[in-house]
């Protein structure tokens, strides 16, 4: 099997980066992917690095002739067998080649963040139409597909993103390490949240539920990690300059890019989730997987993954207090922790498990291949 896996958006989040780790575990099953992405991205980048095949597109406009004579090329060269589309942005070049080809090849695509444009206009019906699945992420984002679009419930099918357990084990880090290289004492419990600096994550409340827990504990510390992508610096300078403001400097660590994320995870006590609006939350999932107790938003895909009082507290969305008092429960109790930090990644490796992720897609595009079979031997036949 031949898959060209789409991502043509130039930014660096959990879109992107999802788009490589499916790439890469497909990859291990020695399917044959390509991937086509912008030139100079982060993606091509990284793709490179771990020997993918990188078709390169500076494809900026929803109608570009030029570009889509330039896929319509390299389908007829590659003949791939699934076109996999990770942004539905890339819709606007992949069906005009498609149909321009006269190409029957299966179409994919991953919705990962949810739309408040209602996509159900004359151009939006010829893009929609001509997918045979969309994978929604969680139930948020399947609802969103069903009001936005023209696409069919047969057609939508929920597939969660997912993780390396094996990789996200805390029976294999040094929980000790990264404490180390920041001067964290043992005796300290350290209260991490993991991000893109940018508006929505709920950095702020982060800070302001440090602020008021700080005032009451002597003993904590908390962690930011993260970095801004291209246009975020400002709103990331903003949350630093937040600290000083709320006079919590000396107790907040902004670790940047961080290479070792299990590692950085491990030496956390406690996890905190509290973006207002996510079609899902990656970070949690890998922070789950390595055993720790988190606080989360009580909206969105959150929902579909953790068990409020049994792997993790949620709190009111946006309410730095709320945030505040539910993570003092995990403070007050190392034994709580310790509970639901063991439930959280068994919940992981049951559900949420690379694995698990890379056979229920192995199977969509079995399915989506025998049903084209199945469409063009019954045209020929009439």
């Amino acid at each position: 099997m031949k898959i060209l896996i789409t991502c043509l958006s130039k930014s660096w989040g959990g879109l992107e980066m999802y788009s490589l780790t499916m790439a890469l575990q497909l990859q291990k099953r020695n399917i044959d992917i390509h991937l086509l992405c912008s030139p100079n991205s982060r993606l091509s980048v990284e793709a490179e690095k771990n020997n993918l095949t990188v078709h390169r597109c500076g494809y900026n406009h929803y109608f570009h002739p030029y570009k889509i004579l330039q896929l319509i090329r390299l389908h007829r060269a590659e003949r791939f067998d699934i076109i996999h589309s990770a942004d539905t942005k890339d819709l606007w070049l992949v069906v005009p080649a498609l149909n321009f080809a006269a190409s029957d090849t299966p179409l994919i695509i991953s919705k990962q963040i949810g739309s408040a444009i209602i996509k159900k206009d004359f151009l939006h019906r010829f893009l929609y139409r001509r997918v045979d699945y969309a994978i929604a992420i969680s139930e948020v984002i399947k609802s969103n597909l069903i009001e936005t679009t023209v696409l069919t419930l047969d057609k939508i099918v929920l597939l969660h993103d997912a993780t390396d357990t094996s990789k996200f084990d805390p029976s294999l880090i040094d929980h000790y390490k990264v404490r180390k290289e920041f001067n964290i004492k043992k005796n300290e419990l350290l209260i991490g949240m993991m991000a893109r600096f940018t508006p929505g994550k709920g950095h702020e409340e982060f800070l302001y539920a440090a602020q008021k827990i700080l005032a009451k504990y002597k003993n904590v510390k908390f962690m930011v990690i993260g970095e801004a992508s291209k246009g975020e610096d400002k709103y990331a300078e903003s949350i630093r300059l937040l600290t000083d403001k709320l006079g919590i400097t000396n107790n907040v660590y902004f670790t940047g890019y961080r290479g070792d994320i299990p590692e950085v995870l491990g030496a956390l006590d406690i996890f905190v989730f509290p973006s207002r609006a996510e079609s899902f939350g990656l970070a949690l999932i890998e922070a789950m997987s390595m055993g720790i107790p988190s606080v989360c938003t009580n909206y969105g895909g959150v929902l579909d993954i953790v068990i409020d009082g049994y792997t993790s507290y949620l709190f009111q969305k946006a309410d730095a207090d709320s945030l505040a008092d539910k993570v003092e429960l995990f403070i007050e109790s190392a034994l709580l922790r310790e509970i639901f930090g063991k439930a959280a990644r068994q919940r992981i490796i049951d559900l949420f498990d690379l694995k698990i992720f890379t056979n229920r897609l192995l199977k969509l595009y079995d399915t989506a291949q025998k049903n084209q079979s199945a469409l063009t031997l019954e045209l020929s036949r009439d």
